[in-house]
């Protein structure tokens, strides 16, 4: 121990670089280049993996919270869920300071790799109902990332859970909705907005539905601004060059910003 208290050898005890596995974090960024700007690129990108890692745990104890009759945990788990989708906007701020110049230094290093090839994010993508089975294939070749890919796709997503609910609390809920199966996109019915519309006009009635509800909106209102944002760093850096695996690159995602994920919670406000 030292003078003033604090302890100083850690020959025999776990250490805050221990705690964390610091060597092996701080070790990950490896460029293939020696261009200035290449290590911004990766620590970004892996930074972005952490919070989507925390963000799919924190997505899961929601849904299983809305599973069990019990909503207001989830409150909680889904107000994480969009400080951690702050961080994520933020990050693109970062990047946007990478010039066409400076990224194109180092591109052709990156070889056939693409954050379209993120398993992390398809997870969120397929947990928040927007299912492509063609999505996995990126990952058949590797187990461990294939296997939780495919549960979350064969899986109930967290609209799915909440429109059970809606419907265990007696609301008029289309079978349909309850029976359909969960592996295909969610579209949009007129139906079930007719239940999400009751869920507002008497929402001291089904106050926790309600705030449910909002949020889910404040769940898909983050994702769309990660999207923007994403989209227009990327136009910014690249133009309307391909993808480095081979996307479409600003073209695609421009495409996904038109896609709801709870179309029917954004549909309704137009009724109110």
């Amino acid at each position: 121990m030292a003078d003033d208290g604090v302890k100083t050898d850690f020959s025999n005890d776990m250490s805050y670089g221990d705690y964390l596995g610091l060597d092996t974090l701080l070790s990950a960024q490896r460029p293939q280049s020696s261009e200035h700007d290449e290590p911004l690129f990766i620590a970004i990108h892996q930074v972005q993996e952490l919070w989507m890692k925390l963000f799919i745990h924190e997505l899961d104890a929601a849904m299983a919270a809305v599973r069990a009759d019990r909503p207001r945990p989830a409150f909680k788990a889904l107000a994480r869920c969009g400080r951690i989708q702050e961080q994520l906007v933020s990050a693109w701020d970062v990047l946007s300071t990478m010039t066409p110049a400076d990224y194109l230094a180092f591109r052709e290093r990156l070889g056939a790799s693409s954050g379209f090839q993120s398993f992390q994010y398809r997870m969120i993508e397929f947990k928040l109902g927007a299912k492509n089975a063609g999505m996995m294939k990126p990952h058949a070749h590797a187990p461990s990332r294939h296997a939780p890919l495919l549960a979350a796709y064969d899986a109930p997503s967290i609209y799915d859970e909440a429109i059970r609910l809606v419907a265990r609390r007696g609301l008029p809920v289309p079978a349909h909705q309850l029976e359909r199966d969960v592996r295909e996109p969610h579209v949009y019915d007129p139906a079930l907005e007719a239940a999400w519309e009751q869920v507002y006009r008497k929402s001291e009635e089904h106050f926790d539905l309600y705030e449910l509800a909002e949020e889910l909106v404040d769940l898909e209102d983050l994702m769309r601004q990660w999207r923007f944002r994403h989209v227009t760093t990327v136009e910014r850096i690249i133009g309307f060059r391909r993808g480095t695996g081979g996307s479409a690159g600003v073209s695609y995602l421009k495409g996904v910003l038109e896609k709801p994920f709870f179309p029917e919670l954004w549909q309704l406000r137009t009724k109110l």
